[in-house]
């Protein structure tokens, strides 16, 4: 049950993250931007757990996803700046 809990987290984190860094390099797609945020409550769990701030088996909550989407929304964008400007 932790992991559906901790991917339902992600796709609200997902949303709320994409409203918090808007931008041109911000995947525009609904599927990959819930997918980011998904990713984004995974790492916060796994940071949390690995810092000691949860127990095993104990995800992040809603503010933990959302630090951990815009960590991966953040990351994405640069990679996607990077992309551009090397195509170009």
């Amino acid at each position: 049950m932790g992991i559906l809990w901790t991917i339902i987290i992600g796709f609200v984190a997902g949303i709320i993250a994409k409203f918090l860094m808007p931008g041109e390099n911000e995947p525009s797609g609904f599927i990959l931007t819930t997918i980011l945020g998904i990713v984004g409550a995974f790492v916060a769990t796994w940071l949390g757990q690995a810092l000691g701030w949860y127990t095993a088996g104990e995800g992040a909550g809603l503010i933990g996803a959302v630090v951990g989407a815009v960590i991966v929304l953040a990351i994405w964008s640069m990679v996607a700046r990077n992309r551009a400007v090397s195509t170009r």
